[in-house]
């Protein structure tokens, strides 16, 4: 290796050493190489990297260079880069590569991953792609693509080991070794099926290695089997995963036969795809689009950004009614944003309580009654708390006694309303099939605004005028 290639350990002194992935000082000789011209220094730089590392250095390098060294490294591409990548470099990198090479890489993948990289060829290429699979292989996938999108089906491998029901520990090791060549790469259990191969059993690989060879796999295998169903969710999969502490789990198909499995390295990125997935759209962004062109971004973010235009507007109309009284007593104007903001950061703490415990199936319709009035009195506690607060600093602010009493009393309204809506609208919208984390936000945002104003000026009107 070069001097000008060399890359020191990672040894945690630095604050961009990373004990995973790539860091900066990497980027940027990446970065400075390709502008050079010096490719076989790159080819130093990235010799040792892992898979993953050397998709985590594409997403970090600059468009231009981001194509260039796509291209270099096309030629001895490994398989695994493609299933590591963001969705839109990864695109970026099948639109580099011929129908033939594209489904030389989905060959070399398991199943779930070679779905995956398979999505994301453009659909006008897709066809081309399969012709060039072997049947058995384009079987698979076709099969795949006619599950629901997010559901066991998609997720699933179909390279697992299964044995007949009757076995001993002899056979199954005899078979193991025979097989090897032809096993998956990576394997926890083995599954143990009937004549129809439905699973009976599964026996983990220490207790097959911890046995004699003439013990029956019945003797050993567990029998309390928690299966997917092809059509199941991946996130009550990911549920199921956590409940019970699973490795793997077989999936099924309608009549109960063995189709595939689910290890727990699909279920950590089912994880962080849900968590990034809910995250985002709390904020009113429908997907990750920290990759994407400019004017992609901006044309997905805009119909958000409108809804929200719509509520502001709405909020303002109910300030309108009351610009008579805001006109007298111009503290009214200073002081009503207190309120409505109070409101709203109380009633999205309630409310990302809420979603989550939607997702995690801790919030039902026999708990939400009493969860519902646990939140409207911790909204209450704090609102009589900041309503004291606040109606002393507006007291010392404004000299007058009976606006401090308007704005405490508006606090209250407020805070207890946002803790009721907190609840309600998740629960709600998920009972009109509308996604919580999408819609709940906005919604929250506008009552909160709404009854915040309303309750202030008109309080306001009322003591005052």
């Amino acid at each position: 290796m070069t001097d000008s290639a060399h890359i020191e350990p990672v040894t945690g002194t630095s604050e961009t050493e990373r004990s995973y992935g790539v860091d900066e000082a990497l980027v940027r000789a990446c970065d400075t190489a390709m502008d050079e011209g010096r490719m076989e220094a790159v080819d130093a730089l990235i010799a040792d990297l892992h898979a993953s590392d050397l998709a985590d250095l594409l997403e970090e390098l600059a468009g231009d260079n981001r194509r260039k060294l796509l291209d270099h490294v096309r030629d001895q591409l490994d398989p695994e880069l493609l299933s590591h990548m963001d969705d839109v470099v990864r695109e970026d990198m099948l639109e580099l590569l011929e129908p033939a090479e594209v489904a030389a890489v989905l060959t070399e993948l398991e199943t779930d991953d070679a779905l995956d990289v398979f999505e994301d060829i453009a659909e006008a290429d897709q066809q081309d792609v399969l012709e060039r699979l072997s049947p058995s292989d384009r079987a698979l996938l076709e099969q795949a693509m006619t599950y629901p999108e997010d559901s066991a089906g998609r997720l699933m491998q179909r390279e697992l080991v299964t044995v007949p029901k009757d076995w001993s520990v002899g056979n199954t090791i005899d078979y193991l070794r025979q097989r090897a060549a032809v096993l998956p790469r990576d394997f926890y259990e083995i599954y143990a099926v009937d004549d129809e191969r439905v699973p009976v059993g599964t026996i983990p690989l220490s207790r097959l290695m911890r046995n004699q060879r003439d013990v029956p796999m019945d003797d050993i295998m567990l029998t309390e089997l928690r299966s997917a169903q092809v059509e199941m969710d991946q996130e009550e999969v990911a549920l199921m995963f956590a409940q019970y502490a699973l490795v793997s789990a077989p999936v099924v198909d309608v009549d109960g036969r063995l189709v595939g499995v689910i290890t727990a390295d699909d279920i950590v990125h089912v994880i962080q795809e849900e968590a990034e997935e809910d995250f985002l759209r709390l904020g009113g962004v429908q997907e990750d689009d920290f990759y994407e062109a400019v004017l992609d971004t901006t044309r997905s973010r805009f119909s958000w950004l409108l809804v929200n235009l719509c509520t502001a507007i709405v909020a303002s109309l109910v300030i309108g009614l009351f610009d008579a009284a805001i006109e007298q007593v111009v503290a009214l104007a200073i002081l009503m944003p207190i309120v409505a903001s109070m409101g709203g950061n109380a009633g999205t703490q309630t409310l990302t309580v809420a979603v989550r415990a939607l997702s995690m199936k801790e919030l039902t319709t026999t708990n939400a009654a009493r969860i519902i009035g646990k939140e409207v009195i911790v909204g209450g506690i704090n609102g009589l708390l900041f309503a004291v607060l606040i109606s002393g600093v507006t007291w010392a602010w404004f000299g007058d006694v009976q606006i401090g009493i308007v704005i405490g009393a508006a606090m209250i309204v407020n805070l207890l309303i946002a803790g009721f809506a907190g609840v309600t609208i998740p629960i709600v919208l998920q009972k009109m099939n509308i996604d919580p984390a999408v819609a709940s936000a906005v919604v929250l945002t506008t009552i909160t605004d709404v009854v915040g104003f309303m309750a202030f000026l008109g309080l306001a009107v009322l003591v005052l005028l």
